[in-house]
């Protein structure tokens, strides 16, 4: 019993990801079968890194996120058979996974199911080339983007340059307005204290 509170802190204090099972699939002895669970990719849970063998297969998977199968050492295979993957450039992460496998002959039935250009082509054989040339739109409205917003910054910079112009000219003509203002205001108190200037009568003897 006492070896028992001694290993409490320590189970405690393990992360979640090696002691839980991800909802909703069931685990057992290092499997975990997601199995007809009808996830997607965005839906699909992170794995223990316990885990060895991972069921996937008959669910809705168009991809698999980056990076996921990557922190799970004791990983030997993965079931990813009939799944409806799209094959553009979000396949590439599984692609790469599967070409570093070496049980390969295990994936020869992982396929894709659209789009039509690649439909039935192993996930496995694909080529980068024709995986990045799917995703080329993505690329170009990104630089229309890109050159869009580059276009309305120089619009509003040529604006704020056209309206400090403008303001500056109007300073100067204002500042040149108050120093005539102030010049004919000096001269006409000069005058004003001329004119007004007592004239003094010298009698003659």
């Amino acid at each position: 019993m006492m070896q028992f509170f001694w290993l409490l802190p320590l189970l405690v204090s393990l992360p979640a990801g090696i002691l839980g099972c991800p909802s909703p699939c069931s685990c057992s002895s290092g499997i975990v079968d997601c199995s007809y669970k009808g996830l997607t990719s965005n839906s699909l849970p992170s794995f223990p890194t316990s885990t060895e063998v991972i069921r996937l297969e008959q669910n809705n998977f168009l991809y698999i996120p980056n990076g996921l199968l990557d922190h799970l050492p004791n990983l030997r295979e993965v079931h990813l058979k009939h799944n409806p993957w799209h094959c553009d450039c979000d396949i590439l992460y599984l692609r790469s996974w599967l070409q570093g496998q070496q049980k390969k002959g295990l994936y020869r039935d992982v396929t894709c199911a659209s789009p039509e250009s690649m439909e039935g082509r192993i996930i496995m054989y694909l080529t980068e080339d024709e995986l990045v040339s799917t995703c080329q739109y993505w690329y170009c409205n990104l630089a229309l983007i890109s050159q869009l917003c580059l276009f309305i910054f120089i619009v509003v910079q040529g604006i704020l340059l056209i309206f400090i112009i403008l303001s500056l000219r109007r300073f100067q003509k204002i500042a040149r307005e108050a120093r005539r203002t102030a010049k004919e205001l000096q001269q006409s108190t000069e005058t004003y204290t001329y004119d007004n200037i007592p004239l003094c009568n010298y009698d003659r003897t």
